[in-house]
Parts: structure tokens; C-alpha cells; sequence
């Protein structure tokens, strides 16, 4: 049936330029609903109006009553001009980061009879004192808090000096943390030297401080007033021993950021700052997921993140994924910092390993924040979007076949439902009129086998599967197709391929295309779990055949009863094991008799061995 806005929206998008710029979809309302940048507006907008769309995408396209576009004179201007309007429309379809207060400072107004460290989002054009940025309001409060403890210095909710000489000291007085001064004695001009002294330390200036506190000391020792030289002792030694703390205070923010992205229940957005290698703060923003691809939707969020801030720049952002406009993204977070700033997407070494940690933290948080359903139902949505499966993989079947030789060639079938092991509907087969080991043919018969009872209504067999993996490459998939073909079904098939380490690391289609799954944590070890079980499966009955096999060769020897069958069994595990092995070796484990008995059985001569 046609549909006249959608047809509108085509012929409208089809006279666009081939030129860089910014498109601005609105609804019937004509309030933005998303906006976009594209380095060819014909082709990037046009394509919103044709063909299958993700979910997120297609109920985004559905609202979509008329659209604008604004043509920029480069790719960089257009990213720009993107991030403006996004910042200013707060679109309903753009992934948008809630948390907009940048990083921290710490503010001091010494200017105040009784000046205190207090922590701020940005920085005011009020006469104080602003230290920082860093990197995380966490990470500032254990700054004050620490150096407050060096210095004696208030940390508690009192103010002064209202409340000089109201209230008893507080517990911090009496563990040696604070000099009291809320005691009527206090002394005012001590209490601003030291927040002087804190200033210096925050400054990155502690070996000025350390050398002027040395200096009174020695000073304070030399003129025989040894309380207050070991006071100051004291001081001193607190402030000796922020040395190692004193460049996360003093550049808690000057090194390395190491972003983290993960699609899965929900989605996360993650940064870690780094300092010479040592992690000194974490940001995490959880959001539902993006309508834009991985490198999209990572460009967009890394972009809002730094330009929102006014402060506390990297010097490298540190990326899990290359960027398309990773270059114009440089020069736009250059131009707002004031510095250089490097992108960079890390393939090995140390750097590399600072994004795995950036990656772990946010796959952690969505599984804090998510349950295991929703994860899973998460994880089936991709599979189902990566494989464009036109249904969602409710059931998954898999194939795997097993061989010992020309004979005990066996096929396992398992099932999961919603991504969970359906034991019950576990299937076996046992491979008929093969002359030889042939991988492909068992994978036909074996699939032929399991439709074949669909087709016939068997009850054990009456689900179909939405998804059908097999164990193996491009031409196992083809073969299974093809059992399905000559039984006129169409089930999809995807091989799943091993790497040298035989683990799981991509799903294969029968023209030999591969869809990578590694990027996807989850799926990765969805697809790895169901792999692993249906060759778990085949080989646990490849050996219990076995076991049958060299059960029945064993009850033809008299003496051999179920018992004295089962011990040798479980001694030796195989035929050859125990026709190999001497009376002596055997009676180990069964009776003489009984061992002599096994023993000329298998050593008759050769004509009457049977």
C-alpha cells in the first residue's frame, strides 16, 4: 500500500546535494527528533526512506514528518554544526550523556576570615581560588580530605567562627586529626596559615612547603621550643607522605583517558583517567541503545562528553574502535582545549591494555544494572540484527558429529531456548549406511533425520527453530541447507568457526561470508557455551557407545559378569587396553581366574580369535 508522507519524504531526500552537512528530522509537531551528519546528504538521508530498518531506527523513521538540512562547507564543520544543534535540541532518537557538569574543581576564597576547601562543578568569576580540574568528584573529596589531614585541618560540618567554643571537639580531635579548632583558644591566624599551606600543596608546590616547614623546625628546635618543633615534626612528615599522592593531586587530570563502550541490556559509556598508568578517576553513563552503529554512536558520546566540560583536558582519549571522523574530532576538542589533544584506537602493549580495563568496567556495570533476562533477550536481539534473521531466535538448534574411525559415527543435536540449554530436547543419531568417516554426509543424514520427524509430526520433533548453528565452516552450513532444500524447508544455517586456540570466533553463511561476533561480548559466549555443549554432547555419546561396544565384546567370556565387566571397564577404558595388557596386569583388577580367562581369550590363535 502506498504511503504518501513516506513517498514525500523519498522524492524530498532524492533532490539533495551530494554535499557534506547536517540533516534535522522532525515530527508532526515539527519539534526535532533527531539530528544527524552525513559527508553526502543524498545518500545518508535517503537511505532513511528505503528498505528494513532496526527496531530503534524504523519507530524513529515512523515519527518522521518532514526533515531540514543545513549544507557545511567540510565534514569538520559539519561535526561542529552537529554538535550544536544537538546540544541545543536535545533530540528524543540522539544518544544523549544526562550528566553535564564537567569535571570538578576545588574551590578556596581566602578572602573569608575562616576559608574553606569545598568542592565545585566549574569555575566562577568570584575572586576565590580554583584548583584542578579531577578527575572525578570521588577522587576530589579524598584530595581534601587528605590533605586536611596533613595539616590539622577542619573536615567536618562546623562553621566558624560561629561555632568557636559551642560544642566539645569532635571525635577528629581527639584521633589526632584535626588541631580543634573549634576551641576557644584557637588561633585564627595559624588556622589561615595553613590553608595557605594547602594551597601550595594543591598548587603542586609541596617541596616549597616541605623545605619552609623543615626551615621552622629546625628553627623552632635551635631556640630550645621542642613542643613546637615537634609539631611542626609532625606536619612535616603528613606532608612527606602526600609526596606519592602529589602528581594525581597536582595533574589528576594531565594524561591519558581510556574509553569504554558496551552494547548489551543496556548501554555503556565509560572513562577511565589514567595518570602515568595508575587509574585516578572513572566516569560511567548508562543510556538505552543508539539508534547510530558503534563508531557513530562512540564519535557522538565522546564528542558531547569532553566538549561539555571546561576543563581537564588528556592529552590522549584512548578509543575501543576507530572513528570515521576521528581526525576532525581531534581538531574540534583541539580548538575548545586550547592544546593538542590525540585520538587514538591502540592495537597492542600497554594502551591497549588500559581500554581492555576501560571495556571490563563497562561491560561490569550493565551487569550490576541488568538482569539476567534482560541480557539475554539483549544478546539474542543482536545475533538476530547480525545474522538479519527475520525472526527473533527463539530456538536455536546445533549440529556436531563425531567419529572414531570408519565405524561409531554419531551426530549430537542440542537446544536453547532464550539462550538457555533445553535438555529434554536433546536429539542423538547414530549414523546408518556410511562406508567411511564422512563429516558431510553424517551432517546430511543427520539433519534429514531431525526434519524428517518434523515433516511427520513425531511429538519428540515439533518445534522448529529459528536458528540452525553447525559445527564447522561455510561448507557444513551448505550441506545442512541442503538437507533442508531437498525437504522444502528454510530454516536459517550458519557454520560456527573455530580459531587455532579452538574457540569460537565467528558464525560462517554457506557463500562463505563471515559475521565476527568477538566484538560482542555476550554473543561471543552465548555462541562459544552452545558450541562447547553440543560437542560435549556428541562426544559423551560417541563414548558411551564405545562403552556398550566393548561391554557386549566382554559378556562372551565366561567368568565376565556385570560386575568384573564394569571394573576392567573403568580400569583400562578401551578395548585395545585390555587385549594389550597382561594376566598379571589384569588380575589387578579381577580375579586370577577370572583375569587368566580374560587374557587367552584375547590371545588365541589367530584363526580361532574371533
Amino acid at each position: 500500500m502506498a504511503n504518501p508522507v513516506l513517498d514525500n519524504l523519498r522524492d524530498k531526500a532524492n533532490r539533495l546535494p551530494l554535499l557534506p552537512g547536517v540533516y534535522i528530522m522532525l515530527d508532526a509537531q515539527g519539534q526535532v527528533i533527531y539530528v544527524g551528519k552525513a559527508k553526502k546528504l543524498k545518500n545518508r538521508v535517503s537511505s532513511y526512506f528505503h528498505g528494513e530498518h532496526l527496531p530503534k531506527v524504523a519507530a524513529m523513521v515512523e515519527k518522521v514528518r518532514d526533515f531540514n538540512v543545513i549544507v557545511a562547507g567540510s565534514e569538520f564543520e559539519a561535526l561542529v554544526l552537529e554538535n550544536s544543534l544537538i546540544k541545543r535540541h536535545k533530540p528524543h532518537y540522539n544518544i544523549l550523556l544526562k550528566d553535564d557538569k564537567g569535571y570538578p574543581f576545588i574551590r578556596l576564597d581566602m578572602r573569608e576570615e575562616y576559608p574553606t576547601l569545598s568542592v565545585e562543578s566549574r569555575v566562577l568569576k568570584d575572586g576565590a581560588r580554583y584548583f584542578g580540574p579531577f578527575g572525578g568528584r570521588s577522587l576530589t573529596f579524598d584530595i581534601i580530605t587528605t590533605v586536611s589531614k596533613a595539616l590539622l585541618l577542619p573536615d567536618c560540618t562546623r562553621k566558624f567562627p560561629r561555632d568557636i567554643g559551642k560544642e566539645r571537639p569532635c571525635l577528629n580531635y581527639h584521633m589526632g586529626t584535626c588541631a580543634g579548632w573549634c576551641l576557644r583558644d584557637s588561633d585564627a591566624e595559624d588556622y589561615r596559615r595553613r590553608m595557605a599551606q594547602a594551597a601550595l600543596i594543591l598548587e603542586g608546590k609541596s617541596r616549597e612547603l616541605i623545605e619552609d616547614l623543615r626551615a621552622r623546625m629546625e628553627q623552632a628546635a635551635e631556640e630550645l621550643r621542642f613542643e613546637r618543633a615537634a609539631e611542626l615534626r609532625d606536619r612535616l612528615r603528613a606532608v612527606e607522605g602526600l609526596a606519592n599522592r602529589q602528581r594525581v593531586i597536582a595533574t589528576a587530570f594531565a594524561d591519558t583517558d581510556a574509553v569504554g563502550f558496551c552494547r548489551g541490556a543496556k548501554t555503556c559509556f565509560t572513562v577511565l583517567h589514567f595518570v602515568d598508568g595508575n587509574l585516578v578517576g572513572k566516569d560511567t553513563e548508562m543510556m538505552e541503545e543508539p539508534i547510530e552503529e558503534d563508531s557513530d554512536a562512540l564519535s557522538g558520546l565522546v564528542r558531547q562528553y569532553y566538549t561539555a566540560h571546561r576543563g581537564g583536558w588528556p592529552k590522549s582519549i584512548l578509543l575501543p574502535l576507530e572513528i570515521e571522523d576521528a581526525a576532525d574530532l581531534e581538531e574540534l576538542l583541539s580548538q575548545v582545549s586550547g592544546r593538542r589533544i590525540y585520538i587514538e584506537t591502540p592495537k597492542r602493549g600497554e594502551r591497549m591494555r588500559l581500554i581492555e580495563s576501560a571495556a571490563l568496567n563497562a561491560r561490569e556495570e550493565i551487569q550490576r544494572r541488568t538482569t539476567h533476562e534482560q541480557r539475554r533477550s539483549k544478546t539474542l536481539e543482536w545475533l538476530q540484527r547480525a545474522l538479519e534473521l527475520e525472526s527473533f531466535p527463539h530456538r536455536i538448534e546445533a549440529f556436531d558429529i563425531s567419529n572414531l574411525g570408519a565405524t561409531g559415527i554419531v551426530a549430537a543435536m542440542t537446544v536453547h531456548v532464550d539462550g538457555k540449554p533445553l535438555k529434554r530436547d536433546y536429539r542423538r543419531f547414530r549414523m546408518r549406511d556410511l562406508d567411511g568417516p564422512d563429516d558431510y554426509a553424517s551432517m546430511y543424514q543427520a539433519v534429514t533425520r531431525r526434519f524428517r520427524h518434523y515433516l511427520e509430526k513425531d511429538e519428540k520433533f515439533a518445534d522448529c527453530p529459528d536458528l540452525l548453528l553447525i559445527d564447522g565452516g561455510d561448507v557444513h552450513a551448505a550441506t545442512a541447507e541442503k538437507a533442508l532444500r531437498d525437504l522444502g524447508l528454510s530454516v536459517p544455517v550458519f557454520g560456527m568457526v573455530k580459531d587455532d586456540r579452538h574457540r569460537t570466533r565467528a558464525l560462517i553463511r554457506s557463500d562463505s561470508r563471515e559475521i565476527g561476533i568477538k566484538g560482542n561480548q555476550a554473543v561471543f559466549a552465548l555462541v562459544g557455551a552452545i558450541q562447547e555443549e553440543t560437542h560435549r554432547f556428541a562426544i559423551e555419546y560417541q563414548r558411551s557407545l564405545r562403552r556398550e561396544g566393548l561391554a557386549s565384546k566382554l559378556d562372551e567370556i565366561p567368568g565376565v559378569g556385570e560386575k568384573r565387566r564394569n571394573d576392567l571397564i573403568k580400569s583400562f577404558q578401551s578395548l585395545k587396553a585390555i587385549r594389550e595388557a597382561s594376566a598379571e596386569q589384569l588380575a589387578l583388577v579381577v580375579p586370577k581366574n577370572t583375569a587368566q580367562a580374560v587374557y587367552e581369550y584375547f590371545h588365541k590363535p589367530e584363526e580361532e580369535t574371533p
